[in-house]
């Protein structure tokens, strides 16, 4: 018989539930709650903003988020890259810009990389 976990956000009253066949072992249980709990809040904020242009783009960011966590945690590398790439040029962020980037990281993480400074193209930062 499935169970089921409910979250509710103070705030705003919004409520999620996840329901499933959950693992017995108490440390699991307690990241299903905390994982829930942070969707629940997570939803509320973005429901809560008042501009619906800025509300679908909070949608949009944090679609990317999860998708980029999930394939993370598949360890499909090939779907983080695509992601990712996807995510800077939304940003506005050439393909060459980003060959530019990773090469100068490169250089950093050859040269020691004790002080990693992620550089970014002179018209974005």
């Amino acid at each position: 018989m499935p169970e089921q976990y409910a979250a509710t956000d103070k705030r705003t009253g919004l409520e999620v539930a996840v329901t499933g066949d959950f693992p017995p072992h108490h440390d699991d249980r307690i990241r299903i709650a905390r994982t829930t709990t942070l969707f629940t809040r997570l939803m509320s904020t973005i429901l809560a903003t008042e501009n619906e242009t800025e509300r679908r783009e909070r949608f949009m960011a944090i679609e990317t988020q999860l998708e980029l966590a999930e394939a993370l945690i598949r360890q499909d590398m090939e779907e983080v890259q695509r992601l990712m790439r996807e995510t800077l040029e939304r940003m506005g962020i050439t393909a060459e810009q980003m060959d530019e980037m990773a090469k100068k990281l490169l250089e950093q993480l050859r040269e020691g990389g004790d002080d990693l400074q992620f550089p970014l193209p002179d018209d974005q930062g």
